[in-house]
């Protein structure tokens, strides 16, 4: 009789897989069992796991996955209700992050007291925003008109109060989700900000990591000095959006973004350091053997390097492995490298299985997996032996991450490879240590690192200024359209195949799997189609609007995030697998609509932009009555303004009109009922429409009786911001839309919202019901709101 199959190991690759898997896909679901369910579940299949039977992987999948439900149910629970109306306290907390500052303000992560009036916000962390004082304002302010916000200081705020709450669009940053990652209850922004005070000066470990990077700001006058800040103590606040581009472009970021490496690298010359002291003092071995002390003093100089950087995903994995490796060698048992990941990932994922939703877990451990897998273990005994395991290292981490890659960021660096043989071992070996030397220096006495980060900045600017015209080159990046979610499997299933020994024919069946995510479907439309994606940009307006061979920005937003790139409408176009559009029609000069325009111009400087007559936007031509063209089989039509208006403001909005053969889309950007009227007179057979952008996101002066019978669409897009402080859409306009049979849609409440007029009629798609999550802010609302009608009618006006 064959022998018994061995029982999976309840710390072991298999059941830690399982374990990970089963976290994973409770992160994929579109809403959470119930709480006691989540308990009940846990509690059987953590009994399952512990328990020696055959099916101890099941449980360990089960376990995973209602630990994490457990998990994402209590940090729910700890978040402001997604449907309070804002509110204003005055809290008093610590400041528990390093305070970020952008163009007119200041973001920082408050850590909240007590708050008389307010016992449910003890204990929470609240995202806040500053903003710098109007110019003319008597606020008191040092630092040249800017709050001057320290880590680990304690603080009293004025606050308003908002739940947690994202803008979703195609390929864009999910807030929502970056609030259960980092345990955010609430966001607040300062008001009355005379009023605020600081109570108690900074101290603690985030302060001296602030002092250790202005000490690198003041002593290194290199420009270079915001790389040695971010590499000596994982400070990137001073990386601009285009380092952060051209890092990207180059395949750099996980060496910029202190990695496991570079806590390797702490640990390591412990270790060498320590094996010198036994070695020059041999007495020393007589009390404590020379390998264990070395593994010891590795473990803690990583763990304690790990707390400096600011206890990142990929610094705790290697502390974590070091730590792990080091009780083996105390114990004089062989550290098993594949046990030590593993239960480095327990360690890791067992208090907060949430962290699956991090890039950083997945291409940490991914990284670390694929070497283990593919690499040879007895190589490395020559120095050509050595050289080859290292090309070999960064060929299978390149290739084995790329899927990763691509369905985390959007896309990958074409030369990311080729870059990274030289620059790993400059930037690691060279710059690396010299930057730690100078932190470890000017800790033990102040103004003593200066030369080591000296040195460092010289060498970094050396390779750095060598790499930017390869990173500015525009084929750079390789980006590719968003692909469904199972194509990221398949790849990495395909990758297994392909890197199986030679003679396993795994080449051709390996690339027909990788081909879904590496060439998915981008949904053109056909000839005399037209495409309409209204972005999710909070109080302001973009469409994208695309025909088989072109597209153009109705509109494009405000401005968005810091004085950097523009983050909403590239990230969607990508995320489409759309060329970026040529042109761009401005309905008119206001901020909500333009203000992304200098980002858009900064990165696509070719635009053509298209203005009403009294705009004062440089190099744009005029959009007035008259103004036509065609596109593929649809045409497009100016309506509104005259050709000689004095300013481009609200009336003077420029109305386009997009008939295609399947159907018209009326675009009316912030015309009021005046302007509404006069169009009705005028020519009420053009203003028929299927579609239409709701004027001027739906205020009380828009949407008169008269237009919106002209019009009489089947669908009314409103696009506006959650909770606005207009209370727009108005109740009484969205009923006169209703009253005509149109269906009316928010993004305030829907994300982005994506329609089609084709051969199939009129379709549609929500992208937070696309995607949806069960951490999404507008799907629980809903959720309490039919609960609760009393909560539903006092959630506002919006609708």
């Amino acid at each position: 009789m064959a022998a018994d199959t061995p029982l999976p190991a309840p710390i072991g690759g298999v059941c830690t897989a399982a374990f990970v898997s089963g976290a994973l896909a409770c992160v994929l679901l579109p809403a959470l069992p119930p709480l006691w369910s989540c308990a009940l579940a846990s509690t059987v299949a953590g009994l399952g796991w512990a328990l020696p039977w055959r099916g101890r992987a099941v449980a360990a999948l089960l376990f995973g996955a209602a630990w994490a439900a457990l998990h994402g149910q209590w940090t729910l629970q700890q978040q402001l209700p997604p449907a309070m109306p804002v509110r204003d306290a005055v809290v008093s907390g610590r400041v528990v992050d390093l305070p970020v500052t952008a163009g007119g303000h200041t973001r920082f992560v408050l850590q909240v007291g007590d708050v008389p009036g307010h016992p449910a916000l003890a204990g929470k962390r609240l995202q806040i925003t500053w903003g710098d004082p109007w110019p003319g304002t008597r606020t008191r302010v040092e630092g040249g008109g800017r709050h001057q916000v320290r880590a680990g200081a304690q603080w009293r705020l004025p606050l308003r109060l908002r739940a947690p709450r994202s803008r979703i669009n195609p390929g864009g940053f999910d807030a929502e989700r970056h609030a259960v990652l980092a345990g955010i209850a609430g966001h607040g922004t300062v008001r009355a900000a005379g009023s605020a005070r600081e109570l108690q000066a900074p101290d603690g470990l985030l302060a001296w990591r602030e002092r250790s990077s202005d000490a690198i700001a003041m002593q290194v006058p290199s420009p270079a000095s915001r790389f040695i800040r971010a590499l000596a103590l994982g400070d990137t606040r001073w990386l601009s959006d285009t380092d952060w581009n051209q890092l990207r472009a180059l395949g750099l970021t996980h060496l910029i973004a202190i990695s496991g490496f570079h806590v390797g690298l702490v640990g390591g010359c412990a270790a060498l350091l320590c094996s010198a002291v036994w070695w020059l003092l041999p007495s020393l071995a007589r009390h404590w053997p020379r390998p264990q002390a070395a593994a010891c003093s590795a473990a803690l100089a990583a763990a304690g390097y790990a707390l400096v950087a600011g206890a990142e995903l990929p610094t705790v994995r290697t502390a974590l492995m070091i730590g792990l490796i080091a009780l083996a060698r105390g114990g004089r048992r062989p550290p098993d490298v594949v046990q030590a990941v593993s239960l480095a990932a327990l360690v890791l994922l067992l208090p907060a299985p949430l962290s699956v939703l991090s890039a950083g877990f997945w291409l940490s451990f991914g990284g670390v997996l694929w070497l283990l897998w593919c690499l040879p273990t007895a190589s490395a005994d020559s120095v050509g032996g050595r050289l080859q395991a290292f090309f070999a290292a960064q060929g299978v981490a390149s290739l084995g991450l790329l899927p990763l890659c691509v369905a985390l960021f959007g896309g990958a660096a074409r030369l990311g490879p080729l870059v990274n043989l030289p620059v790993i071992p400059w930037w690691s070996l060279l710059v690396v240590p010299l930057a730690l030397l100078g932190t470890a220096l000017d800790a033990l006495y102040s103004g003593a690192g200066r030369w080591p980060w000296r040195a460092a900045s010289w060498l970094f600017d050396l390779s750095w200024q060598a790499l930017q015209p390869l990173a500015d080159h525009p084929q750079a990046m390789w980006w590719l359209a968003e692909a469904p979610a199972w194509t990221v499997p398949a790849a990495l299933a395909g990758l297994f195949w392909w890197l199986l020994p030679r003679g396993a024919g795994g080449v051709l069946a390996g690339a027909l799997l990788c081909l879904p995510l590496s060439w998915p479907s981008r949904d053109i439309p056909a000839a005399g189609e037209v495409q309409l994606l209204v972005h999710d940009v909070g109080q302001g307006t973009a469409v994208l609007v695309r025909t088989a061979r072109h597209a153009l920005w109705y509109d494009v937003g405000p401005a968005i995030g810091g004085d950097g790139d523009e983050r909403v409408l590239l990230p969607a176009v990508r995320a489409l697998g759309q060329v970026p559009p040529g042109r761009v029609v401005l309905s008119h000069d206001h901020l909500d609509h333009t203000g992304a325009l200098p980002r858009l111009r900064r990165q696509l400087p070719h635009l053509e932009l298209l203005a009403p007559p009294g705009s004062s936007l440089d190099g744009a031509g005029s959009c007035h009555r008259g103004v036509r063209w065609r596109w593929d089989g649809v045409d497009f039509e100016v309506l509104h303004p005259g050709p000689d208006v004095p300013t481009a403001g609200n009336e003077d909005s420029c109305v386009l009109r997009i008939a295609s053969a399947h159907g018209v889309i009326l675009l009316a950007g912030d015309i009021g009922a005046a302007t509404e009227r006069r169009l009705v007179e005028r020519a009420p057979g053009e203003l028929r429409a299927d579609v239409v952008l709701v004027p001027h996101h739906g205020s009380g002066g828009s949407s008169d009786p008269a237009w919106v019978a002209a019009v009489a669409p089947r669908l009314a897009v409103v696009s506006a911001g959650h909770q606005n402080r207009f209370g727009h859409p108005k109740r009484d306009v969205v009923q006169r839309w209703r009253a005509v049979g149109a269906e009316v849609l928010a993004t305030a409440e829907s994300g982005a919202i994506r329609i089609w007029l084709g051969a199939q009629g009129l379709q549609l798609r929500e992208q937070r019901i696309h995607a949806a999550r069960w951490w999404d802010a507008a799907g629980r609302a809903r959720s309490a709101a039919i609960l609760s009608p009393i909560e539903q009618a006092a959630a506002g006006p919006e609708g």
